[in-house]
């Protein structure tokens, strides 16, 4: 059952990274050719572009988590005994499990208040807030993720791009 959880976050995470990817190239063409044609470019492109690129790396984050492909630096790896390798590696996923979910508390907090004080983006007039809460979702579902790596480590994927 946390194998079936995790892969369809998974999957969420990767069609959020691809829709936003081609939104993003998307965005770009449409300004670049807007430039090329009229000599003026689309007043929405800088920030439908940030916004796109949010989402990347808001679900890219997941992702790296997911795939063990995070940094993380190993020059204290030989401190402590190897036999302690697994609880430690349990500890560090309820540890980062924590943080995330003390994260998500702050960014839902900054969201609510956007929300509250109906925030605007100065370019589009829209409110900001939906793209805001893309951070505690984000965070939200690391904390999840991490959540779980803790609780079955079978579940746990091999690391791939430690920081030596």
């Amino acid at each position: 059952m946390p194998e079936r959880l995790l892969s369809w976050l998974d999957r969420v995470e990767k069609g959020l990274c691809i829709i936003a990817f081609v939104l993003l190239v998307a965005i770009i063409f449409a300004d670049v050719m807007s430039r090329e044609f009229t000599g003026a470019g689309l007043y929405w492109a800088t920030q439908s572009g940030v916004w796109a690129n949010v989402l990347i790396v808001m679900a890219g984050f997941g992702l790296a988590s997911s795939e063990g492909a995070h940094l993380r630096p190993r020059f204290a790896d030989s401190w402590l005994p190897a036999n302690w390798a697994g609880a430690i590696e349990t500890a560090q996923h309820v540890i980062m499990s924590l943080f995330c979910l003390a994260a998500t508390a702050l960014a839902a907090g900054v969201v609510f208040g956007s929300w509250q004080l109906g925030e605007v983006s100065l370019d589009l007039f829209v409110p900001i807030w939906p793209v805001q809460s893309l951070l505690p979702l984000a965070l939200f579902a690391a904390a999840f993720r991490h959540g779980i790596f803790a609780l079955v480590p079978r579940t746990r994927p091999a690391e791939t791009g430690a920081l030596v």
